[in-house]
């Protein structure tokens, strides 16, 4: 087998770089982009860059001077500057996850309803996690991916949504797949791999993550943005593993709330009953699971 580089092309035998770790082959972007980019379909170009700091702030950057279309996916093999919600940092070895971020304008959308693109990707994350690995996963409101691992759960993955002008929304995603034990950054991270994944290859698990995002998004807008009649609400519902649980939301402005998460609102809002008998509407935050008492 001839060993290819980050952008799946043909490379030297001696390079030691991108095949050091014969366990974390590098992505091959020719049949990604052969599989991916269809005439008529959402994805219009797929690069891969060996190294970023973000790809998110890579895409942001590309899209406010005009050189990137909707459907443009920018993959990273690894990733120096990978940013959580409220600026945390997402590190992990070259090859070991997927790090992508996806360019989104969603016209026939209200700009009110775009709140819900980060929980339709998580949605789009999961359904193609089960079918190309073969793990159940969860969603951790409002933007983080769960597996069990030794019957605990983890952390394997988060979203990130940020605004590229005035028209569009980059999407990034960050997915722990082969990290091993003694390399998670925090006790409470996972992966795929410690989850028991049947598969950890990249690229289809890549290609079903984004086909996945491609179906639920083209539901998504052709309901206008509606995630009663899109079917989203009811998806993320099912999917989520914060409702039902009693939670802590850390609020801006140094406030938090303790109650039971019961349920999302049409504008994604996660809906608290406290024990003094108030719902109350969570919009943004940090949400702690609580464990029973």
């Amino acid at each position: 087998m001839t060993p290819r580089d980050a952008a799946g092309n043909p490379g030297a035998a001696g390079d030691s770089g991108r095949w050091s770790d014969l366990d974390r082959p590098p992505l091959n972007a020719v049949a990604l982009r052969r599989g991916l980019v269809q005439e008529g379909g959402l994805w219009t170009g797929i690069d891969i860059v060996p190294r970023t700091g973000s790809t998110n702030s890579d895409l942001v950057a590309l899209a406010a001077a005009g050189k990137a279309d909707e459907g443009t996916v920018l993959v990273a093999e690894e990733q120096t500057s990978g940013r959580g919600r409220l600026d945390r940092r997402w590190t992990a070895p070259p090859r070991s996850g997927l790090f992508f971020s996806v360019l989104l304008r969603p016209a026939e959308v209200p700009v009110a309803r775009w709140g819900w693109l980060p929980l339709l990707t998580g949605v789009a994350v999961a359904t193609g996690l089960s079918r190309a690995a073969g793990v159940d996963t969860a969603l951790k409101w409002p933007n983080d991916l769960l597996v069990t691992v030794g019957g605990e759960e983890r952390k394997a993955g988060g979203i990130l949504a940020e605004r590229a002008g005035a028209d569009g929304v980059v999407v990034g995603v960050g997915i722990n797949v082969t990290l091993r034990a003694e390399e998670l950054p925090v006790p409470q991270a996972g992966s795929l791999a410690l989850a028991g994944a049947v598969s950890t290859d990249r690229d289809p698990l890549l290609r079903g993550v984004l086909r996945a995002l491609e179906e639920w998004y083209g539901r998504w807008r052709g309901a206008g943005g509606d995630p009663f009649v899109s079917g989203l609400q009811e998806a993320y519902t099912a999917g989520c593993a914060t409702l039902g649980r009693t939670v802590r939301a850390e609020l801006p402005g140094d406030r938090s709330v303790v109650g039971e998460a019961v349920a999302l609102d049409g504008d994604g809002r996660l809906i608290l009953a406290t024990e003094e008998g108030v719902r109350e509407p969570v919009g943004a935050g940090d949400i702690v699971h609580l464990r029973p008492a």
